[in-house]
């Protein structure tokens, strides 16, 4: 295991990283992001099919199983990435962007015209503002879970 500072933790080995940034974004679609979306349409902020077995294209998976996967391939990124974040609050703020910024940029302008749908959600306020809360929570959510196996793998 390689060694870096961050809160004091022992950082694994890159490939073991990865696997580890994987696992967590792809637990934290389920575990934040699906529920933040419940939240919002719950309160009427949005409309949304949470945990939606509808098949998607182009292999028929589960939506949800998709954007686990999805999440979980961020969370590689995000795995490399976090240990340049700042510490204290400031991390999880950063945490946050990532997910905000990053996944949804690419699911606005890159995703949704190969899905035939419109950029960055037809530009409507509430469908854009869903998308960078979500995917922000899910940023969260996947720190912490990378936080928590890097102290369980000690």
């Amino acid at each position: 295991m390689t060694t870096a500072h961050t809160a004091g933790l022992k950082r694994p080995a890159s490939g073991r990283k990865l696997v580890f940034g994987f696992v967590a974004g792809f637990l934290a679609v389920l575990l934040f992001h699906q529920p933040v979306l419940a939240i919002l349409a719950q309160v009427g902020f949005t409309k949304a099919n949470i945990y939606s077995a509808s098949a998607t294209g182009p292999l028929g998976v589960p939506q949800v199983i998709s954007l686990s996967f999805w999440g979980g391939v961020w969370g590689m990124f995000l795995a490399r990435v976090e240990e340049h974040f700042p510490r204290g609050i400031r991390f999880w703020i950063y945490a946050f962007g990532f997910g905000a910024i990053f996944p949804t940029l690419v699911a606005w302008f890159i995703v949704a015209p190969l899905k035939a749908l419109p950029v960055a959600a037809g530009w409507q306020a509430h469908s854009m503002i869903t998308g960078v809360v979500v995917n922000g929570a899910w940023g969260i959510g996947t720190a912490l879970l990378l936080a928590l196996g890097y102290r369980m793998a000690k």
